[in-house]
């Protein structure tokens, strides 16, 4: 069989080039390990020896050596792959870079990993998708914290093919004793965290010995050269097809109305026309009448293919929903125990509701106080209230509603989450489910025969929740006050519940800090909802401090029925009045986490209605907010 490389290709070579390489199998693997092992240089070594280079691209590269003032080489091998600027400004590794190449027996994808313990997020991100971890060690330094930091998470991930590249031979002389050395400390560590098997290779990226050819400098090896083992390592190809049938629906394809169909891909198994299956959690059963896909019907599909199924029968199914074998269905449940490792610089705060998204399912989550965290290099569990940047913790998570899941030990695609800031936007977490937890399986929503429309029709009024946040001694309590008096003079419905007020009964067992604080407006979110349910305008007076808790309560309810009020008054002018002395005793702290002082306040960004109480009275204020509500209750009405 001919060979072909990219440099060589001509237009002529195109079609057996494609059919040369249609069928090899894919290896995705990682590199990782810590700062300046060589992550980089090694990647850059193995695609310049696989001949994966186009000529103009090693021209270019060529260049950048000699700009950056490569020592003693013609190539920095490190500069293909590190291709942000500060990336090269800094000689480290930052983000996570994909680079795909080729041989004779097989493709690879390949992610360089940042070394970095700030970045260990996107070293995660990297690992999720691969099935081999290539840690490097510099033979001078040996094992490190962050080496044991990533072959943690490599095995936390699921990956189970390791290789030990023991990297910069060249610079310890070749020697075999640092080499066995290192080997035997690493074995120790990896059999403590029940990494069962793993191969070990002596070589140099910079100089390429054992990278693609052995080395005639480490005759005492016997092995095989990095790029030889990567090209014959056993893949389980074949396990997930083994699997019970799972398909994520993505989306709903309905381009007439004539067709419908469910699209995704498969996650494990196989599937065929007249297969039996199950739609989850629903529960529904019917069984596969097409397969279709880019290339028209198909007899069967199978792991890791994107298909449409059309289904026998009109069953109700929706994105986020998983189509699967009849006769093995997947679990559903709404409370799970997970291992979670934290990867924003702003901390867990236990029980802030956050986004939870799991295959193609979104919904809302909260995380409690975790169990312990784990420390990596002694595996010892530490106790902690919290998780912070990079930390590995187990610990309950609750979903607004049941979900779809599998433990992550039987597959990632359903067992592999990601943990979304309401508020950012941005992913603060990566998650692996292990089991649900089946205290609530005895617990059922009662249905009720008289519902919240009929409680709002009885009234003669929408329900509201009239959210008023801002400062201590902003004016809520005064001004939420004024409006309850307004709407009882109308005969309206309502009820104020209070901060103070609430503190005093309810909410008296909470304190003040972040995580007491998005308990006890979690607890209000949820009184106001009952009352919303009965059919009342609920009035809250309540700093509520954080944009992802008010987007929380507002979550909870149908849209139009949460109004946010924010009463803006500067922090000079609300400790100017300081009628209560807090604001006194929290500057000379005698009052810890005191909003405005010494804890922050996150001012909403588009609130339904401002207030600015330097240039509006309390009652004119009142009047005002009266005025909008009854004009949104009469097109509501």
């Amino acid at each position: 069989m001919t060979a072909y490389t990219p440099d060589t290709l001509i237009a002529s070579d195109i079609d057996a080039y494609l059919e040369t390489h249609a069928h090899k199998s894919m290896l995705r693997f990682i590199t990782c390990g810590s700062v300046d092992d060589g992550k980089s240089t090694l990647i850059g070594r193995l695609l310049y020896d696989s001949k994966t280079i186009f000529e103009d691209q090693l021209a270019a590269l060529e260049a950048d050596s000699k700009r950056v003032g490569t020592q003693g080489q013609n190539i920095d091998f490190a500069l293909l792959v590190d291709g942000l600027a500060a990336e090269r400004e800094q000689g480290i590794t930052i983000d996570v870079a994909y680079r795909f190449f080729s041989t004779d027996k097989r493709k690879f994808i390949v992610a360089d990993t940042p070394g970095h313990e700030q970045y260990t997020r996107n070293m995660v991100t990297g690992a999720s998708t691969a099935d081999l971890a290539v840690i490097l060690i510099d033979a001078r330094k040996g094992v490190l914290t962050q080496t044991r930091r990533h072959s943690y998470l490599a095995h936390l991930v699921g990956i189970r093919e390791i290789v030990l590249a023991v990297n910069k031979m060249d610079l310890v002389g070749h020697d075999q004793a640092v080499f066995d050395a290192i080997v035997e400390d690493y074995r120790a560590f990896a059999t403590s965290i029940g990494i069962a098997r793993f191969t070990a290779i002596p070589l140099s990226g910079l100089t390429g010995e054992n990278v693609a050819e052995p080395a005639a400098t480490m005759p005492w090896y016997a092995g095989p050269p990095l790029l030889s083992h990567l090209e014959t390592v056993a893949i389980d190809a074949d396990a997930r097809h083994a699997k019970a049938f799972r398909l994520p629906v993505q989306w709903v394809n309905r381009p007439d109305l004539d067709f419908r169909g469910f699209a995704g891909m498969i996650a494990s198994g196989i599937v065929r026309p007249g297969d039996a299956v199950r739609i989850v959690p629903s529960g529904k059963t019917t069984t596969v009448a097409r397969i279709v896909a880019m290339d028209g019907d198909r007899a069967e599909a199978v792991a890791g293919e994107s298909v449409t199924l059309v289904l026998a029968d009109e069953v109700d199914c929706s994105r986020g929903d998983v189509i699967a074998a009849a006769d093995a269905p997947p679990q559903a449940a709404d409370q799970f125990l997970a291992t979670i490792v934290w990867m924003s610089d702003t901390a867990l705060v236990p029980g802030r509701g956050y986004m939870l998204k799991l295959g193609t399912q979104v919904v809302g989550a909260t995380v409690q106080s975790p169990r312990h965290v784990v420390d990596v290099n002694t595996q010892a569990e530490l106790s902690a209230k919290t998780l912070t940047l990079n930390d590995i913790g187990v610990a309950e998570v609750y979903t607004d509603r049941a979900i779809v899941f599998e433990p992550y030990a039987d597959g990632a695609d359903l067992g592999g989450f990601i943990l979304i800031d309401r508020a950012t936007n941005a992913t603060v977490a990566a998650g692996m489910l292990q089991f649900s937890l089946r205290r609530a399986q005895n617990v059922h929503w009662q249905s009720i025969d008289i519902t919240r429309q009929a409680h709002a029709l009885q009234k003669g009024q929408p329900p509201k929740v009239l959210w008023f946040t801002g400062l201590s001694g902003s004016g809520k309590s005064t001004i939420a006050n004024l409006v309850e008096k307004k709407l009882y003079a109308l005969g309206r419905h309502s009820f104020l519940l209070d901060g103070d007020n609430i503190r005093h009964g309810l909410n008296k067992d909470l304190g003040f800090t972040d995580t007491d604080r998005v308990e006890n407006i979690r607890r209000v979110a949820e009184v106001a909802r009952l009352m919303v349910d009965a059919g009342l305008i609920v009035l809250t007076a309540f700093i509520s401090p954080f944009r992802a808790e008010r987007q929380m309560v507002r979550d909870l309810l149908p849209p139009g029925e949460f109004v946010e009020i924010f009463v803006d008054t500067p922090l000079e002018v609300a400790e100017s009045r300081d009628v209560k002395g807090l604001y006194a005793k929290a500057r000379t702290g005698e009052i810890a986490n005191f909003t405005g002082i010494s804890s922050p306040y996150e001012a909403p960004e588009t609130p339904d209605i401002r207030v600015d109480t330097r240039r509006e009275s309390p009652e004119a204020a009142a009047e005002r907010i009266v005025e909008h509500i009854m004009g949104v209750w009469s097109h509501d009405l």
